[in-house]
This record gives C-alpha cells, structure tokens and sequence, in this order.
C-alpha cells in the first residue's frame, strides 16, 4: 500500500477529527477535546498560521495524523485509524514532525501516559530523558541528530 504523508490543509480537519476519535488509547470524545480548547476551528487555525501538522493519506481518506507546537518545541499529537496501525504510518508521520521541531530547537519534547504502547512507541523511536510528570504521565525528549 502506498500512503501519502503531506502537510494537513484546512480541509483535514474533519478527517484529523474523525481519526482523533476513533482511536481506542487515550480516546476523547469531540465534547471532551472541545473542553481543552480543541476544536475544529482551532486546529483549523493552527493549520492556516503555522506548518504544525501532517497527515496520513489513503485514497483521499485521512488515515492519521500528527501535530506539533512549533513555539513551545513539543509534539502535541500522532495518532492512525486502528485499521491502519502496523503499516508504518504513525513513523513517518512522527518523522515529519521530528523534522519540522529540529529546524527551530535543539530538543524536542512530549507528554504521554507511561504504561500506553504510544509511550512504548515513542522510546523505540528514540525519545528519552523520561521525567514523571503527575501520577501516569511522563515527559519524553529527542535531541536534534
């Protein structure tokens, strides 16, 4: 199979949305991302003012996705349709932030839980200097190659 991993556009978001609340770890509902502050409009936002996110193409179809917080030098949020798990996309997609985060910082960062297969995930990619930030969640970093 051949995906299309490109920057997201304005009209991915319902497809960022779709995958975002189809996943089965650290699942939220649109109701519970809008009480962070995570709406359409505000991932839309995102998009238009910055290159902070990429997506998972398969046929037109969103598959996955990943976002970064360019300011803050931190990967904010990868995720791919459990259907589409396994086939190296959640890499690529990881890659494609890691590189846009080491144009600007030496060190990049993220939060996660630590008993997840993300955090798994994310060590096996490279991310180290793990820090236990409040009871299940931890801070990992990756330094620029």
């Amino acid at each position: 199979m051949q995906f299309l991993i490109r920057p997201a556009e304005p009209s991915d978001v319902e497809g960022i949305f779709q995958v975002r609340t189809s996943v089965t770890e650290n699942f939220l509902t649109v109701a519970q991302l809008s009480e962070m502050g995570i709406t359409k409009a505000s991932i839309t936002e995102m998009i238009l003012s910055s290159r902070c996110a990429w997506v998972a193409v398969d046929a037109e179809k969103v598959v996955g996705f990943s976002m970064i917080d360019l300011d803050e030098g931190s990967l904010f949020a990868a995720f791919v349709l459990p259907s589409y798990e396994g086939k190296g996309l959640g890499k690529k997609l990881v890659h494609a932030a890691e590189d846009a985060l080491f144009q600007y910082h030496h060190v990049a960062w993220l939060e996660t839980s630590k008993t997840t297969r993300a955090a798994g995930f994310y060590r096996h990619l490279g991310w180290r200097n793990e820090t236990d930030i409040d009871g299940d969640d931890i801070r990992l970093e990756k330094s620029r190659p």
